[in-house]
């Protein structure tokens, strides 16, 4: 079971970089997302280095910290859709995809923080 949850997160982490190739930061977040999969990978090799899954953690809460005006803001709005196409009129849309990114990439690295730290 537990090798079959930590597949499934590679895949998806895999995809979610794979899908920010035509972001127009691709770098910052291909990084955030593929150091979830390294993560992942270290502990499925039982190579426990609690460090990586920290110094992610600590990003993407600092990423979280840095767009929370902006994801306020758009609760207060009314929450209007996230799904359609970034415009100039519309940048909420690209600013709560990334606090949502942030968050789910986040929560990721600190399941794995503590899976390293308890491991080792």
């Amino acid at each position: 079971m537990k090798a079959a949850l930590n597949l499934f997160v590679i895949i998806v982490f895999l995809l979610f970089a794979y899908w920010q190739l035509n972001d127009p930061d691709p770098v910052r977040w291909i990084s955030i997302y593929l150091g979830v999969v390294v993560s992942v990978g270290l502990l499925m090799a039982r190579k426990y280095f609690a460090i990586l899954p920290l110094i992610g953690s600590i990003i993407c809460l600092a990423g979280l910290f840095y767009l929370s005006p902006d994801f306020i803001s758009w609760i207060k709005e009314g929450m209007p859709t996230i799904t359609g196409q970034m415009k100039a009129e519309s940048p909420h849309i690209e600013l709560v995809r990334e606090f949502l990114g942030f968050l789910i990439a986040g929560s990721a690295y600190f399941a794995y923080y503590r899976l390293h730290r308890k491991a080792s």
